[in-house]
């Protein structure tokens, strides 16, 4: 395994470690950042966290729900998630249902779900502009969407996010799709007209 893809496993590994309590997250981020390349890939190894074939990645136990995910669109070829240490608010992640490798075989629902998550961005956080970033991590093609609302770039240094800060986040983007639902009813479902009001017709 080389040095970049053992990166990619860590950085992984150092996000699912968010999830833990706070005295066993700052004892294991610990324990990884002090492993040298060669302890931390047996350390993998050892665990049995190096994808092997058969075996789903992280982005793929997301999909399954067997991870915890902060959710906030899907279709039926992707889903939309917050990204765990965004580059700025409202980052997200979209991630293909299927373990695709490749970004030409990407379906067109893949593309879809970007359209329609940048536009519930744009309006609920009102952003200058959304950056789109496709990329391979672990063998998984996923599409990043970063709003910037300043100098933000896609190199920009990621921040943590906590759990209640997803959550506001996920609620505000909700209730704007709510929002635009009741509109689009209320659209279809126009007020009848009291006849009493109508002129009266003459034959």
């Amino acid at each position: 395994m080389d040095k970049k893809q053992l990166e990619e496993y860590k950085k992984q590994l150092m996000k699912q470690i968010e999830g833990f309590p706070e005295d066993k997250q700052q004892e294991a981020k610990k324990q990884i950042e002090s492993m040298n390349q060669e302890q931390f890939e047996e350390f993998l190894n050892a665990n049995n966290m190096v994808q092997k074939q058969g075996q789903k990645c992280i982005f793929c136990s997301i999909v399954f729900g067997e991870m915890p995910s902060t959710k906030i669109a899907e279709n039926e070829k992707a889903i939309a998630i917050l990204e765990l240490n965004p580059i700025s608010k409202g980052h997200t992640l979209i991630i293909p249902k299927e373990h695709i490798e490749k970004p030409e075989d990407l379906p067109k629902e893949v593309q879809e779900l970007v359209t329609v998550v940048s536009k519930k961005i744009k309006n609920t956080l009102k952003p200058k502009e959304i950056k789109i970033d496709s990329k391979n991590i672990l063998g998984h093609e996923i599409i990043g969407l970063v709003p910037i609302y300043k100098d933000e770039t896609l190199e920009s240094p990621p921040k943590q996010s906590t759990p209640e800060e997803l959550q506001e986040l996920q609620k505000q983007l909700e209730e704007k799709s709510e929002n635009k639902k009741e509109e689009v009813i209320k659209e279809k479902n126009p007020k009848k007209i009291d006849a009493k009001f109508l002129p009266l017709r003459i034959p």
